[in-house]
């Protein structure tokens, strides 16, 4: 149960709305139980045809009843679905804050898959911790509580013949299903497994229809969405099962109620037209029962959930940022000595003794073949993962000193993969300063070229552009990228193979608009490709992590090396 307090403790500020909704929740079982016996009692007085005036109380409280058990019920589940509702978004702002805490590399460490069922699948299975675990219980016990203190009025056996059928129904029940099926490791697992091929599928579609694999990927959907119906089927079984026993339990009660009742009566202990009020008010009072039987499911999906959320939250950021303070702008110059790094759990060395300075607004170029390290520089800039080797500084800052503001506040990134919303042209501009004004989003625009493209569209600024800019082509989502970064205005620019994919027209496009977001920064240039390199400052060739080459590009071709090589296979090509 140690699991469950974080969430409990998000619950607690509502304890107001929890409150009431509990004494709703047992005022709405209270008119239910009120109105079977004031009706039954109604119908036992009738039957002995007495005036009547003397029935117009027990009528006015079969009405009262009965409109207050509608009354109540409706109060009920609007506070409890409120309460519900406001300590979900309270959850789901909680996992978001400690999932912003983390580095970007953390993060790129987790499946989408995994974290839609995070936030999507084990937010929904805790929702019912207060709806579904909380409050039937104290609902259950108030009640139980309240009826049996008035059946002992009538004789102490009622009392304890109650007790007995309530708690077994309450207790019992949910103890001997618990153990006879266990399975909610494996449903959540295959849940997971699911998500994660259809996520899969959805982001691969064009790599789908383009091999042919539409089949083969149905098959493994189908085949995890068949093993996560098995494992719901077993589920509501065993639900079915506990409504059975629960019912069958209730039906003992009342017909024990019913026996000592008739007993009673021909004893003269009490009234004849007790029998059916008495045998009906306990099969009335089982109504909390009820909605106590799918408790301990329940409960163990937020468990189960909460384990796993948890996991996800506790998680320690990988890179440890200070606290935010007023923004600091360093100078421009980026210096890297002596640094080597390996990922987290990993022995293997991804760079080795990396050293280069680029002074404030040069322009530096990373080139070397695929694997090379390249990228992994970037991320290392923009603090992704933590290096323990070397030291990384910007303006003579060391780069973990910054809060993660400033950092991203003095570096730009632009990478083969911006992602861009699933929001206006104008909204997705708007992320890298907020505060923007039109003519400021008209000043970047046009600054790279964009604005013909707006003008092409049906709505321009406000044209809604799809999930990851899906209705834009690969280079106007690359200008929308370029944009948004000179709306930030940052001192260093990371390139980080921003034209890769595109076709040679549009390449040339988004290049004209990269020489134009270089001017007077200091520019990093991630690339394979080595044409128009010329008018770069310093070029360093990479390989296998390490630096094998470093110059201009004329001094790097007389050499003969790996750069003249890459750059004459690519003339070739």
């Amino acid at each position: 149960m140690k699991v469950l307090r974080p969430f409990i403790k998000l619950m607690l500020p509502y304890w107001k709305p929890i409150c009431l909704g509990l004494l709703l929740a047992f005022a709405t079982v209270s008119s239910n139980v009120g109105l079977m016996v004031t009706s039954a009692y109604l119908i036992s007085w009738s039957a002995l045809q007495p005036p009547v005036l003397d029935l117009m109380t027990l009528v006015a409280g079969v009405r009262f009843f009965g409109l207050s058990r509608a009354a109540f019920r409706y109060g009920e589940r609007y506070v409890n679905h409120q309460t519900t509702f406001a300590v979900l978004t309270k959850i789901r702002v909680w996992i978001y804050e400690a999932l912003a805490q983390q580095s970007p590399g953390q993060l790129l460490s987790y499946h989408s898959g995994q974290l839609l069922s995070r936030l999507v699948g084990d937010v929904e299975a805790l929702k019912d911790l207060y709806l579904r675990v909380v409050l039937p219980p104290c609902t259950a016990l108030l009640v139980g509580l309240v009826i049996t203190v008035l059946l002992s009025f009538f004789h102490w056996w009622y009392a304890l013949s109650f007790a007995l059928f309530y708690g077994l129904a309450g207790l019992g029940v949910p103890w001997f299903v618990r153990k006879i099926a266990r399975f909610k490791k494996e449903l959540a697992e295959a849940r997971d497994r699911l998500h994660t091929t259809l996520v899969d599928s959805i982001k691969g579609l064009t790599e789908v229809a383009a091999f042919d694999l539409a089949g083969r990927q149905i098959e493994k959907a189908a085949g995890h969405g068949n093993a996560f119906n098995r494992w719901q089927q077993l589920m509501y079984r065993r639900s079915a099962l506990t409504g059975t026993l629960t019912q069958l339990l209730a039906n003992l009660a009342m017909f024990v109620t019913l026996c000592l009742s008739v007993y009673f009566a021909s004893q003269g202990q009490i009234g004849g037209i007790w029998v059916a009020a008495l045998t009906l008010g306990v099969l009335a009072g089982f109504e909390a029962i009820h909605n106590l039987n799918q408790v301990v499911p329940h409960l163990e999906d937020c468990l189960e959930a909460g384990e796993r959320v948890l996991a996800l939250v506790n998680t320690p950021p990988l890179v440890s940022r200070p606290a935010p303070q007023p923004l600091f702008h360093p100078g421009r110059e980026v210096t890297v000595r002596r640094l080597t790094f390996s990922y987290p759990q990993s022995n293997q060395v991804v760079l080795r003794h990396i050293d280069f300075h680029v002074p404030a607004g040069g322009k530096l170029a990373i080139v070397g073949p695929s694997g090379a390290g390249k990228s992994t520089i970037a991320q290392l800039l923009l603090g992704y993962w933590p290096y323990r080797e070397g030291s990384i500084t910007i303006g003579g800052r060391e780069v973990s000193s910054f809060s993660e503001e400033e950092l991203w506040t003095t570096v730009g990134l632009v990478s083969r993969q911006t992602y861009l919303f699933n929001a206006t042209i104008r909204e997705n501009l708007l992320l890298a300063k907020p505060t923007a004004t039109e003519a400021e989003l008209w000043e970047a625009v046009e600054k790279v070229h964009l604005a013909p493209h707006l003008e092409a569209l049906p709505k321009g600024w406000d044209t809604v552009i799809g999930e990851g800019g899906w209705k834009l082509s690969g280079g106007q989502r690359q200008l929308v990228a370029l944009a948004r970064t000179f709306l930030r205005n940052p001192s260093v620019l990371v390139l980080d193979e921003a034209t890769e994919g595109l076709d040679p027209v549009t390449e040339e496009q988004v290049l004209a608009a990269i020489r134009r977001l270089m001017e007077g920064r200091t520019t990093i240039l991630i690339t394979h490709h080595l044409t128009g390199l010329e008018a770069m400052d310093e070029i360093l060739v990479l390989d296998r992590g390490e630096i094998v080459e470093r110059g201009t590009h004329q001094e790097l071709l007389s050499r003969g090396g790996l750069y003249s090589r890459l750059f004459r296979l690519q003339e070739v090509s």
